[in-house]
């Protein structure tokens, strides 16, 4: 989640504390109540932390058949006109303007120093781009687009839509059912369907490393679909702690955890997401916010001080988030930004930042828990190997 900016000086002292603003409700929270789930306040929705079968089932569930996140309180826009290709380019070091019609990919907004200051998702369907942003961040990144490219495409906010994810290797099978011809999507693509009348956009993608599909659907179908999925035999409910847990292990980053606006792409790990056109010597290199810093930092021209990598507990104790790391001298050398104990890989894992030298996976580190040092040494991501239908 992004940080609050912090208060005046002295507005404590000139005005009583504010109440907390009411929680919003997605449209399948009277249905989250209904399954018994206990809920928790998340980037500013009442949303399940979990039901009552509990994480460790959901997770396993969902790694061995298909379970059913409700991920509404994401933001959803469409950027709409002929130039919105080109203008959304200029805000990501990503190629924009040569994804195909059908076709899905991630991108990182950035800030004038290289900050990132969302990841997102984006398909091009054709008329338009679609675009879903993480929900704590929703608010200033439509402000932010609106700003920087508004006066060259349309920038249409969708409060009007709630956004579902099947995740699991059954998932195709539960959803097939429903909404014929969606098993003919591959990784990463999406396309237009409809379900008793409502006008659903699917893209067979998710935050799990697992097969699965992503669902926009107009709020009022929102309930019904949400039913009908948990009719079929093989999809369960799902909440947030078992999410997390399946991102993790899945080696896929929590923004505001793992990345925000003091990391770059490049300490992110997360260069895959730079197509060779934005880089140096490709067609369109360059062109996007921080790019001097972020390509000076690719090309070696401006060193790397740190580096996100994977952990993986040595002995049977869970390193959380925000854990001092040591090098075997006890030299502090970084800090945990993701840990568990993974369910599927049954042993702890975590992401942090350390510094780059210590990067190699192998590189034995000590992890500060309770003030005992606990042994861990970097892996490579992700834990698991993704299963994504590529066709």
């Amino acid at each position: 989640m992004s940080a609050v900016p912090p208060s005046a000086p002295n507005a404590a002292a000139q005005a009583p504390a504010a109440p907390p603003a009411a929680l919003q409700h997605t449209p399948l929270h009277a249905l989250h109540v209904e399954l018994g789930a206990r809920m928790v306040p998340f980037a500013g929705y009442s949303m399940p932390v979990q039901y009552p079968a509990g994480l460790m089932a959901e997770h396993r569930h969902t790694r061995q058949a298909a379970g059913l996140f409700d991920v509404s309180h994401m933001g959803q826009l469409r950027l709409a006109g002929t130039e919105a290709a080109a203008a959304f380019e200029t805000l990501m070091p990503v190629d924009v303007i040569d994804l195909a019609p059908g076709r899905q990919r991630y991108g990182l907004l950035l800030g004038d120093d290289g900050g990132i200051l969302d990841d997102l998702m984006f398909a091009n369907r054709g008329p338009d781009l679609f675009v879903v942003v993480n929900g704590a961040c929703k608010q200033r990144d439509i402000a932010h687009i609106q700003a920087r490219i508004g006066s060259r495409c349309d920038v249409i906010p969708m409060p009007e839509r709630a956004l579902l994810a099947l995740q699991g290797p059954q998932a195709v099978h539960a959803l097939a059912r429903l909404v014929p011809g969606v098993e003919r999507l591959v990784f990463m693509t999406g396309a237009a369907y409809d379900w008793q009348g409502a006008d659903l956009f699917i893209t067979r993608s998710g935050y799990t490393g697992e097969d699965g599909f992503e669902i926009s659907v107009p709020t009022a179908a929102a309930e019904p679909l949400a039913r009908a999925l948990l009719a079929q035999p093989e999809v369960r409910p799902v909440g947030l702690g078992a999410r997390n847990s399946l991102r993790l292990e899945a080696g896929l980053c929590l923004y505001g955890s793992d990345i925000d606006t003091g990391t770059t792409p490049v300490e992110a790990a997360l260069t895959w997401a730079i197509q060779k056109v934005r880089r140096p010597g490709g067609a369109r290199a360059g062109g996007f916010p921080g790019a001097e810093r972020v390509l000076g930092q690719l090309q070696g021209d401006i060193p790397v001080q740190r580096k996100r990598v994977g952990l993986v507990g040595l002995e049977r104790v869970p390193v959380r988030e925000h854990t001092e790391l040591q090098d075997v001298s006890g030299r502090r050398v970084g800090e945990t930004t993701s840990g568990l104990l993974g369910p599927t890989v049954d042993k702890p894992v975590a992401m942090a930042y350390i510094e780059t030298q210590l990067a190699t996976p192998g590189t034995p580190l000590r992890a500060l828990v309770r003030g005992k040092p606990v042994p861990m040494e970097v892996a490579p991501l992700p834990f698991l190997p993704p299963r994504y239908h590529r066709g």
